[in-house]
């Protein structure tokens, strides 16, 4: 199916055709002033300059000839030369209709799907998840879903940090804490255990204090340098340790991950890129795209037409050793050679901006990728306390993502008890459902790029632009399907929805109609707060509708009752759809 506004559009354009103009006056868009009108069309604006003409003539002009359009239920001329469109009745309800009968409300896919790989996790091997991982997790699932969703085959890569330094102080931590394991007796040549020497807890302990005492102990972290050059040349024991690293890491990782809902395709590290190092770095000499300054290896990546300074990428630090830049680099080259995605998305704190700047123009220089492989960066904001600094736990430090969803989770509860009368466990169940909306809702109602302020006590509300109050409105629409299903009445499959009654009927088949709209917005701009946006806005107006109407009444006709339940079903199935693209579900109730 076309999207509603560009139906609206073709008829307009045509109208400007045929009274000799360009086509391009012709698009409509949705009203900025809805007490105006419906959409609007400011094309004549643009004519008049390119034709000398006044523009609301060639607004009447047009309008003249549409004034008759079955589409139309008003259409008018407005000074300086506007054109404002109010729609028919009975043609939004037939556009509804279809929608309610086609795949994915009459969505249309992507006539070219893609293959995309979003890089949306970043979590360090033996460091806890923090509040800073969930930006990222949680939009990077939902851009991933929406690709999906528009016909494309998307990956989600979790790419996790597990080379450098940070892992060799983890391993001269445990020397220092546990000298004795079999790890670090270099004569030991058996078998090392299965079962690592530490727990996640103890893992999470031991790198804050592996690097604090590093800072102090300037023979510790060379010591740590150290492992960390013998482990990544195959050393038995340290490589057996980071083996054990991984192993309980990504456990403990998956499960909060799962607590978020957020899944991944790939489970990549840094360390797989490394193989494909050596002969990167050979084959941008080789080609010339590298060269030497003050002993570092770089690629010049400054174009003529940059207005501000741009530095090369650094291939190589003078001492030979690697960066993250390096890393990145043999990433895209084996990610080219196993997938060879169209498209490569990377979510991460926009303070990375210049690191994948250099890292794109370096891969597009030196043809490490296809001349049309897509390379986007999509930096988010900071998540801030009420104070607007960056949130912090009461002590100060980095809040743990766990922690941050028991938080919400506790304060949906705690609600929940105070207003209803269940069971501990379904009031529970029911708690991590909303909580994790709460959160979600709450993180990507904001565009990625912006700051936002984490407040709990208004994410958690059940009124208002919220997780809770979106899904609020899904369970009250399912309670009256309910009721609907137990008073025993049937709706005849070959039944339609009937035309808008009331204003407030008229808008919310309006918010219905702009699905496609909105979802084209959202997967253009990769960008889950277009859905919130849209879903909010039409649980706002299912709730003016639901106290306006009475929707399972004697006084309806049956036909109108009828009418009445498929469009609601309709909104309950376009919200369900909306919020399994933003990563949550509904409960049954609440």
């Amino acid at each position: 199916m076309k999207k509603i506004v560009d139906i609206i559009s073709e008829d307009v354009k045509q109208a400007f055709k045929l009274k000799g103009y360009e086509e391009i006056y012709g698009i409509v868009t949705q009203s900025n002033r809805p007490d105006l009108c419906q959409y609007q069309c400011n094309g004549a604006m643009a004519a008049a300059r390119a034709y000398k003409k006044a523009p609301i003539a060639i607004a009447q002009e047009v309008v003249e000839l549409l004034k008759d359009n079955s589409r139309f239920k008003e259409i008018t001329a407005i000074m300086p030369g506007f054109i404002n469109i109010n729609l028919c009745d009975n043609f939004l309800a037939d556009y509804i209709n279809d929608m309610r009968k086609s795949k994915d409300f009459g969505c249309e896919k992507e006539a070219k799907p893609k293959k995309v790989i979003i890089d949306y996790g970043g979590p360090n091997i033996a460091k806890p998840l923090h509040v800073g991982h969930m930006r990222s997790a949680v939009i990077g699932e939902s851009i991933k879903r929406i690709l999906k969703f528009m016909g494309n085959e998307a990956i989600g890569d979790v790419h996790l940090g597990d080379w450098g330094t940070p892992m060799g102080l983890v391993i001269a931590e445990l020397k220092r804490r546990k000298p004795d394991l079999v790890y670090f007796d270099e004569e030991y040549s058996g078998q090392y255990p299965n079962e690592a020497p530490f727990t996640i807890s103890e893992l999470e302990d031991i790198y804050p204090a592996a690097s604090a005492y590093s800072k102090e102990n300037p023979e510790f972290l060379e010591e740590a340098k150290q492992i960390t050059y013998l482990m990544q040349n195959g050393h038995r024991g340290y490589t057996a340790l980071w083996n054990h690293m991984q192993e309980v890491s990504v456990t403990d990782l998956k499960k909060i991950y799962d607590n978020l809902n957020v899944s991944f395709e790939l489970w990549k590290k840094e360390s797989d890129a490394q193989p494909y190092i050596p002969d990167m770095v050979e084959y941008l000499k080789k080609n010339n795209y590298a060269r030497i300054s003050d002993g570092a290896l770089v690629v010049d990546v400054k174009e003529e037409t940059d207005t501000k300074e741009i530095p090369p990428c650094m291939i190589l630090k003078s001492d030979g050793a690697t960066l993250y830049s390096t890393t990145d680099l043999a990433t895209i080259v084996e990610r080219m050679k196993l997938f060879a995605p169209d498209h490569i998305i990377y979510i991460t704190d926009k303070r990375q901006d210049l690191h994948f700047e250099l890292v794109f123009r370096c891969s597009k220089k030196a043809k490490l990728v296809e001349e049309d492989t897509r390379l986007q960066f999509i930096g988010f904001g900071t998540m801030n306390g009420k104070d607007g600094k960056p949130f912090k736990t009461r002590d100060g430090g980095v809040l743990r993502l766990e922690y941050l969803i028991k938080l919400v989770t506790d304060e949906v509860y705690d609600k929940i008890m105070e207003n209803r009368n269940m069971s501990e466990e379904e009031a529970r169940d029911i708690a991590a459902k909303v909580g994790l909306a709460a959160l979600k809702y709450g993180d990507l109602s904001n565009q990625a790029s912006k700051d936002y302020v984490f407040d709990l006590e208004r994410f958690t509300s059940f009124e208002g632009n919220t997780g809770p109050y979106i899904l609020y409105t899904i369970v009250r629409i399912k309670s009256i399907l309910e009721k609907f299903k137990e008073s025993g009445k049937n709706i005849s499959p070959n039944m339609d929805m009937l035309p808008a009654e009331t204003e407030v009927e008229r808008e919310l088949m309006l918010q219905i109609s702009r699905f496609s709209d909105m979802i084209h917005y959202a997967y253009d701009e990769l960008a889950p707060h277009r859905i919130c946006q849209y879903i909010f806005d039409l649980a706002d107006k299912f709730s003016g509708f639901y106290h306006d109407t009475k929707i399972i009444s004697e006084d309806n006709s049956e036909e109108r009752q009828a009418s009445l339940i498929l469009m609601i079903t309709l909104i309950h199935d376009i919200l369900s759809t909306c919020i399994d693209l933003l990563g949550f579900e509904a409960p049954d109730r609440m």
